[in-house]
């Protein structure tokens, strides 16, 4: 095992944990992509914008904001913006703060849809993934995340903000 490290290869316990991994999240992401798609005609992209949106003060974010939280390009997102508020769910405005930058901010039939697709999330995520996973692994996948680094922040996704 030393040798094969050395010479920067994976072991194949790594290469699979690492490919489980990345199988794993493609997987899920197309499959939840379906599912809101044939549910609400939304999107991943479309719900997760909404989503930060829904759980912003004055349900409005910046749009260079949820770009960064999303990890995708500004033009990205706004292919995204445009079609969400071609639908009527979301309208750009002034930053409220300097006037400078541009906010998206959630309508109410942008709110109204989100919840729908919100239902359709959380049992799509029940049952694509966590129903296959005992308490015990839940926590221990848990823990996985927190020791390589990726909980720095309370991830408030799965909680929406209340009326």
């Amino acid at each position: 095992m030393k040798s094969r490290m050395a010479r920067g290869q994976l072991s194949s316990l790594e290469l699979n944990a690492w490919r489980g991994l990345l199988r794993t999240h493609a997987r899920l992401e197309q499959e939840l992509d379906r599912k809101l798609l044939e549910a609400e005609g939304l999107s991943l992209s479309s719900y997760e914008v909404l989503l930060r949106l829904v759980q912003a003060d004055g349900r409005r974010v910046r749009m260079r904001d949820i770009a960064d939280s999303l990890v995708i390009s500004r033009s990205g997102l706004t292919g995204i913006v445009n079609e969400l508020e071609r639908r009527g769910y979301v309208a750009r405005e002034r930053a409220a703060d300097d006037g400078r930058g541009i906010e998206a901010v959630v309508t109410k039939a942008g709110l109204a849809a989100f919840r729908r697709a919100h239902r359709v999330h959380l049992a799509s995520v029940r049952d694509l993934f966590l129903r296959h996973l005992s308490e015990e692994q839940l926590q221990q996948l848990a823990g996985v995340w927190a020791a390589v680094g990726t909980t720095t922040e309370p991830d408030l996704r799965a909680v929406p903000k209340p009326d």
